[in-house]
């Protein structure tokens, strides 16, 4: 039996193909390493994080975050949820948190699910990946698998909104979350001072509102190329595909020059483990990470 087991909760973007697939390699490599069996709930949807900006309406979007926890509920009995993205993992806590808070809305949800064959109770708790590393392990535990220290590498810890407000990790500043340095710190690299890390990358005004965004993701960047950074680290997919992705944009509206890789603390996790960038996720970049593609070919 493995060490730790939960119930998991992929979301679209992790899906095999999707834009965050190299996101849930990494984490796959991640947790074979520290003996995590997550294993995913059947028959999940999703979570429904756009659709309240489609004005999709409240109990839709609850709903459906209550057949995924019920599904868990039923399936895995006794196992927390764990989600790796940032949107999902604040949609079902969302979600849990207002259906505790409100009958009405939690008797509606039910209404709803029996027409599944379901029932949501309540019970089951609702967490983030790094969550499950900060607080289930520790910043020492996790250190101790590290075969292959990223030394010489500098970071810059990027969190973004979403696993900051309104939940947060446990114990963190909303201001100033150090989470993410510390992780990189245990994984042997350093951690560099950075002034944007809890900065909105724009989030769907990518699409809609393109010069908003981008002025936010180039303060982003800029910051961590001041700061001394060789790349950016997240726990969020929208927050790293808007950052790696929109970098081409962003040069041609300032004239920049940006080149910056942007990568999930599992790919870091993954390397420092021994791991190889195919493992690691690396071929899944935009921007590719050469330094750390040599860095993981060598013995």
């Amino acid at each position: 039996m493995a060490k730790k087991q939960y119930a998991f909760y992929p979301g679209c973007s992790s899906q095999k193909g999707a834009s965050a697939s190299n996101y849930l390699t990494s984490v796959q490599s991640m947790c074979k390493v520290l003996d995590i069996e997550l294993t995913e709930i059947p028959d999940w949807n999703c979570c429904g994080a756009s659709i309240g900006y489609a004005e999709g309406g409240e109990l839709p979007r609850h709903v459906m975050n209550a057949r995924n926890l019920a599904l868990a509920e039923k399936a895995l009995p006794g196992q927390q949820v764990v989600a790796t993205c940032a949107a999902c993992w604040l949609s079902a806590r969302e979600t849990k948190e207002r259906l505790a808070h409100n009958s009405t809305l939690f008797n509606d949800a039910n209404e709803a699910l029996k027409e599944a064959g379901l029932q949501y109770q309540g019970k089951v708790e609702v967490r983030h990946m790094v969550e499950v590393l900060v607080e289930d392990f520790g910043y020492e535990e996790l250190k101790k698998p590290v075969v292959k220290p990223l030394e010489g590498m500098k970071f810059a810890g990027y969190v973004g909104c979403q696993t900051n407000r309104p939940f947060g990790i446990h114990g963190e500043s909303f201001e100033n979350p150090v989470y993410l340095d510390h992780l990189v710190e245990a994984m042997g690299g350093e951690a560099v001072p950075y002034d944007q890390k809890v900065t909105c990358c724009g989030g769907a005004l990518a699409f809609s509102e393109p010069e908003k965004s981008q002025k936010q993701i180039k303060d982003i960047v800029e910051s961590a190329y001041d700061h001394g950074a060789e790349f950016i680290v997240t726990p969020c997919p929208l927050c790293q595909a808007n950052v790696e992705i929109y970098q081409g944009e962003v040069n041609k509206r300032y004239g920049t020059k940006f080149n910056m890789p942007v990568l999930y603390y599992s790919q870091l996790m993954t390397l420092a483990y021994g791991g190889s960038a195919k493992e690691a996720g690396l071929d899944g970049q935009v921007i590719r990470a050469p330094k750390l593609e040599a860095f993981a070919a060598k013995k």
